[in-house]
């Protein structure tokens, strides 16, 4: 078993470094800079308008939904609920152990440019929609691909699908079970004593989270597209929510210590060798590679996920759906990522750099603050809640990606698949799993950013068309 992990491990990194080098990276933030500039930054001037018409909705009981569509707060919060997963927690630790403080600022960046992207993403979902033969709203990459460029680039939305399909049984199943698996593990070994967690109760553990999460997953599924909205838009404003009062009250506890966080950020970004070591282009390639890696797994902006999502809208101005993708990468990054690396970092917690780490480094956070037992309950809790609403949302994903290749026969079939690998996500190694979700993450994104680009022209014409100018 170990040297097939040790293969699979060797030929993923290959893959890796090729999908996630430079060229990427520059693309990614490329791609954002261009729809800033196309779009006149509506992250940043249309902010407070595209609050108000998002979020502002909600509290003013506009935006219902009409049959076979999700409202548009609906389709957000499902979309969020790809987002906003187990990345904030464990994503955030692993980005600063590995890239340096340095890395939250890159990912600071990343996410401003990705607003423009997941905007322009959305927008061209809800414009190159289809109604199903049930009479939803289908729609994503796969489609502003083909009826946008054209049937002769059906061979780049299939390799998008095809990548989506196996995303989503890595990035958005297995590897979030996987660290709620983790975090359970932690919370049992906060109880345990001395004597720790033996092996064996580990993996009872760990097979107990994958057969819950399965359960739970599989009774949601079964009520399709409706079913997933109706709980992500309980769940996720809940559990949003409680994590950011949770890692508002550690940062208030070291509120001193907040000039010098955001000064080692800062400083990182440009002197990571400082923190990591090496010479500068190998420590500002690792701060860059995880801070925009790592920022990307949470917000997603430019993969062309959650524009899945958003396509099954009752909004009709593409424009008008755009702006809930400003809102998206806001809550997930810009709040609940920085609130998470500021609770490391202020907290006063140990950081292994250059090791891997995931939630046992935020709940090392949180301890400080909350005591070994609470702190483990609370994060474990909080990671159990955002992975299963990743989990959710990213089924749906899958299936939409399949339902495009194969039509609407096998989708029963892939939930299946997806429902088993749950289970085999809980207990597997979660290094080389979010290893493997960082190169799916990558081979989604490659297709979807050549489309956005090629199809921005309808993206301005529609931005015009909506603000008036």
């Amino acid at each position: 078993m170990r040297n097939i992990t040790e293969i699979v491990s060797s030929i993923n990194s290959v893959l890796n470094a090729l999908v996630w080098g430079l060229p990427m990276m520059g693309l990614i933030i490329g791609v954002g800079l261009y729809f800033s500039i196309r779009t006149g930054f509506p992250q940043l001037r249309k902010f407070g308008y595209a609050m108000k018409n998002t979020v502002g909705k909600v509290f003013s009981g506009g935006g219902k939904a009409e049959k076979g569509a999700l409202s548009p707060f609906q389709a957000l919060t499902t979309a969020l609920a790809g987002t906003v997963g187990t990345g904030n927690i464990a994503g955030v630790a692993g980005a600063i152990s590995l890239g340096g403080p340095g890395a939250v600022f890159w990912m600071w960046a990343s996410s401003f440019l990705g607003m423009a992207t997941k905007y322009a993403e959305i927008l061209l979902a809800v414009k190159f929609r289809r109604r199903s033969p049930t009479g939803e709203w289908i729609g994503g990459p796969m489609y502003y691909i083909t009826d946008g460029l054209g049937r002769s680039f059906r061979w780049l939305a299939v390799f998008f699908a095809l990548a989506g399909a196996a995303a989503a049984l890595g990035m958005g199943n297995m590897a979030q079970v996987n660290t709620a698996a983790e975090s359970a593990v932690s919370l049992a070994g906060a109880f345990s004593g001395q004597g720790g967690v033996t092996a064996q109760g580990e993996m009872l553990i760990r097979l107990g989270t994958g057969f819950v999460f399965a359960l739970a997953s599989a009774l949601v599924l079964l009520g399709g597209m409706k079913s997933v909205g109706a709980v992500t838009e309980k769940l996720v404003p809940a559990m949003s929510v409680l994590y950011i009062l949770g890692a508002a009250l550690i940062i208030g506890a070291n509120f001193e210590k907040a000039g010098a966080a955001l000064g080692t950020i800062v400083s990182g970004a440009f002197r990571p060798e400082a923190v990591l070591g090496g010479g500068l282009g190998a420590g500002l390639s690792q701060s860059l590679r995880y801070g925009i890696g790592r920022g990307v797994f949470s917000n997603e902006a430019g993969l062309g996920s959650s524009p899945i999502a958003h396509a099954s809208s009752s909004e009709t101005d593409p424009a008008a759906q755009g702006l809930y993708g400003i809102f998206e990468v806001f809550a997930d990054t810009t709040v609940i990522c920085t609130l998470t690396a500021l609770a490391i970092l202020m907290s006063g917690a140990p950081v292994p750099y250059g090791v891997s780490t995931g939630a046992e480094l935020t709940i090392s956070a949180f301890e400080t603050g909350f005591g070994a037992r609470a702190a483990a309950a609370f994060i474990s809790a909080e990671t159990a809640l955002f992975a299963l609403a990743t989990v959710l949302s990213w089924a749906l994903y899958g299936s939409r990606c399949v339902e495009f290749i194969f039509g609407t026969r096998v989708t029963g079939a892939y939930k299946a698949v997806y429902i088993a690998f749950i289970v085999i996500g809980a207990v597997l190694h979660m290094a080389l799993v979010w290893e493997i979700s960082d190169t799916l993450n990558g081979l989604m994104a490659i297709p979807n950013l050549i489309a956005i680009l090629a199809l921005s022209g309808h993206v301005v014409r529609a931005t015009k068309a909506h603000f008036g100018k």
